[in-house]
């Protein structure tokens, strides 16, 4: 009796001892998580170190790693360097849809984060006017994709203007210097080039702006799905005190990014940070703007545009966290 039960103290101490272990390897070494100059939720966590705190009793450190644009994070997240990044939606579908494993589950802000600009002094009034002018965009963007849909609305195509890809800060300088006709602009460059070079806005249309999205990888979300959840419930704290305090977001925007402050409080006007759960508007949106990765060739053919869509937003994350 006194062996069988040293054997069942023994066998209880190895599975707690398996468990425990288990537990353990269930813990990232580290997060790496993105931050960039369009995402504001990014720069306020970054500045106040709440993703740090989140996780310093697992002695989880955080990584940040700064995205110059959707391409630069898409590609982020194909390569594996960072498991958190911020694009734009649209962008996200193409990037999936294109073989990138991610999923959509948050919303950091409902932007109009894109336009099409010209100098001050151009005589271009129109997106019809743009037929054969040397156009910037940066290619996997919601600017390029914006250029895209704008064009389309006037009969134009990518072929019918001479597209210049350049990274969003190049794009600005390129504008500004003469070099382009007009440039597919990203807040707050785009604010910026406005306020201190007197660019113009000769097209917007909120509704061609995509979601700013928190994606991660598959790989991580099925490995760490309650660290994902605690990674959003950062962001939220980020959000909530971002809608309570607009100037010091400006404030943050503007040191941050190196701006003044009349941009960065320009930049925040165009975001709507109200609805922070991925879902069925998201869907809708992505499906009624998916002709035009197809029509321009952005996705191989045959590819199921509505189906990437459908597997890239994904709500439940975000909804088990937010109130």
């Amino acid at each position: 009796m006194k062996k069988l039960l040293q054997r069942v103290v023994t066998t209880t101490t190895l599975l707690l001892a398996a468990i425990g272990l288990a537990q353990a390897v269930e813990q990232p070494k580290e997060i790496r998580v993105d931050w960039a100059y369009y995402s504001p939720p990014s720069l306020v966590l970054k500045k106040f170190g709440w993703l740090e705190q989140e996780f310093k009793a697992d002695n989880i450190p955080i990584k940040w790693v700064q995205s110059a644009g959707s391409n630069r994070a898409l590609e982020y997240l194909n390569s594996g360097s960072v498991d958190f990044g911020s694009t734009a939606g649209l962008a996200a579908v193409l990037s999936r849809a294109n073989g990138n494993p991610i999923k959509g589950v948050y919303i950091f802000s409902r932007p109009e984060w894109t336009a099409l600009l010209v100098p001050k002094d151009s005589p271009i009034k129109s997106i019809k006017d743009l037929k054969g002018k040397k156009i910037a965009a940066t290619k996997g963007t919601d600017p390029y994709l914006f250029l895209l849909r704008s064009l389309h609305l006037e009969g134009l195509k990518k072929s019918d203007i001479e597209h210049v890809s350049l990274q969003h800060a190049d794009g600005r300088a390129a504008l500004e210097q003469g070099r382009v006709d007009a440039w597919a602009g990203l807040d707050p460059l785009m604010a910026a080039s406005e306020v201190d070079a007197g660019s113009k806005i000769i097209y917007r249309n909120v509704a061609f702006n995509t979601y700013g999205f928190l994606n991660t990888t598959e790989a991580f979300a099925k490995q760490y799905p309650e660290h994902v959840k605690r990674v959003i419930s950062a962001y939220e704290k980020a959000r909530k005190w971002i809608i309570a305090n607009p100037d010091e977001t400006a404030k943050i925007i503007s040191d941050e990014a190196k701006l003044s402050l009349a941009v960065a409080k320009l930049q925040l006007t165009r975001n709507d940070f109200s609805n922070p759960v991925p879902g069925a508007e998201q869907i809708k949106a992505f499906k009624s703007a998916a002709s035009i990765l197809v029509e321009e060739e952005l996705v191989r053919k045959g590819t199921d545009v509505n189906h990437v869509i459908d597997t890239l937003v994904e709500p439940g994350y975000a909804q088990a966290v937010v109130r």
